[in-house]
């Protein structure tokens, strides 16, 4: 048992490394897969999701790897709408196809059409008014200190490899000096400040602003997954950050990682209980980085070994990011799950999502070692260009001395 945790922070810290030196490639997208890899324009860095403050669009950004748009891929928003969390019963598909840089045909559904050039920042209208688009290159909003996390994972690694033992349920039991070096080394890179290895790094982004009307026919909870689809099949997808390449085949070599997450990027939302096991294999560490096993959001320390980290793995399997679009006010990433499962009435009015502007990867890693959102940080709590949730098309724009090095070519 020891040696499998200790794999399997190793294959994490090696998952660091190789964004470390492949950065200028692939933006803030983690270790993927050969076909995602193997074209940039099919390859999706990040997803974000939220309502506007006037309390009458759901905006969308889908950052692309690639420095261009693909003229045979389908880039797709899925909104799937519902009147309880965890249930939808109505689903609208936002899906552009680039003719060219300046030739966009963006259709919401079987009710509007957007055609023409997208790359004016005031957005491009549809014919009917209910959305507006824009494409072109932009800041990347995703912050990250990947050589503090990289580390930090080593120095829990090094705990393994000397003898701390892990529970049946796959959480180390890391004395107080292991916990005080990981987050001292998740929140500094190379012993001094944190620094963003994704600083002034150029993205393609594909933003939409969309009347609330045409994708809530189902109920007011919105969830939202993006993906880019070839001629044959589906080549990507996204939801939440670092589900998809931090949590799944981890341990496994190269060729049986590559082949579980083709799997998992062709898949649904519907299809995630094939991924459960996988996950929670894989949650434990993280639960063990404070010191304390079984304080994990949603973990179950009464559950048998197997079982205590199941009910997050599916929460995580089904990947999609949960928006309240009865709420105009967005500050919290998990706002919506937080409030659905864990009883937290303070975020029943907050839309959660992820805007641009938000601390997301913090969130998510504190959730998982002890279920706060706020005792994990990497130093980051911002993105060095200014963001935006409120003026379309939300994102900055490239960084001039970034691309004159050649961020965006």
């Amino acid at each position: 048992m020891k040696r499998t945790a200790a794999m399997r922070l190793q294959a994490l810290a090696c998952l660091g490394l190789s964004l470390a030196f492949t950065a200028n490639t692939h933006a803030s997208d983690h270790l993927d897969t050969p076909s995602v890899i193997g074209d940039p324009r099919a390859d999706i860095g990040d997803l974000y999701a939220w309502t506007s403050p006037d309390g009458k669009h759901l905006n969308l950004v889908m950052d692309i790897v690639g420095h261009t748009f693909s003229d045979k891929l389908d880039y797709v928003f899925h909104i799937d709408s519902g009147k309880r969390f965890g249930h939808t019963g109505a689903s609208t598909a936002i899906r552009c196809r680039f003719r060219s840089g300046t030739d966009v045909t963006c259709t919401a559904g079987d009710t509007d059409t957007a055609h023409g050039n997208p790359g004016d920042t005031q957005g491009l209208a549809s014919e009917h008014g209910s959305f507006r688009v824009f494409a072109g290159p932009r800041d990347d909003p995703f912050f990250n200190n990947v050589k503090g996390t990289r580390a930090a994972y080593d120095k829990a690694h090094a705990a393994l490899e000397a003898g701390a033992k892990v529970d049946a349920a796959g959480c180390p039991a890391f004395d107080a000096a292991t916990v005080h070096a990981v987050a001292d080394e998740w929140a500094h890179t190379q012993g001094g400040p944190a620094k963003n290895l994704l600083a002034g790094w150029t993205t393609s982004a594909i933003v939409v602003s969309i009347d609330l009307g045409a994708v809530s026919k189902g109920g007011p909870l919105l969830a939202v997954w993006a993906a880019t689809q070839g001629p044959a099949r589906q080549i990507d997808r996204a939801g939440r950050p670092l589900t998809g390449n931090a949590l799944l085949g981890t341990l496994a070599p190269d060729e049986i990682s590559d082949a579980f997450k083709e799997t998992y990027n062709m898949a649904t939302p519907a299809d995630g209980a094939k991924f459960v096991d996988e996950i929670a294999g894989n949650l434990g560490l993280y639960d063990g980085f404070d010191g304390k096993c079984g304080n994990q959001w949603l973990a179950n320390a009464k559950a048998p070994p197997a079982q205590r980290y199941h009910r997050l793995a599916a929460l995580l399997a089904d990947d999609r990011l949960w928006v309240n679009s009865a709420s105009a006010t967005c500050t919290q990433f998990f706002a919506v799950e937080r409030a659905a499962l864990g009883g937290d009435p303070a975020l029943a009015k907050d839309c959660g999502g992820r805007t641009p502007t938000y601390s997301a990867s913090n969130v998510y890693r504190s959730m998982l070692v002890d279920g706060t959102t706020d005792s994990v940080s990497d130093g980051l709590t911002r993105d060095e260009r200014e963001q935006s949730d409120s003026v379309f098309p939300f994102l900055a724009a490239p960084d001039a001395q970034a691309a004159a090095a050649g961020a965006y070519q």
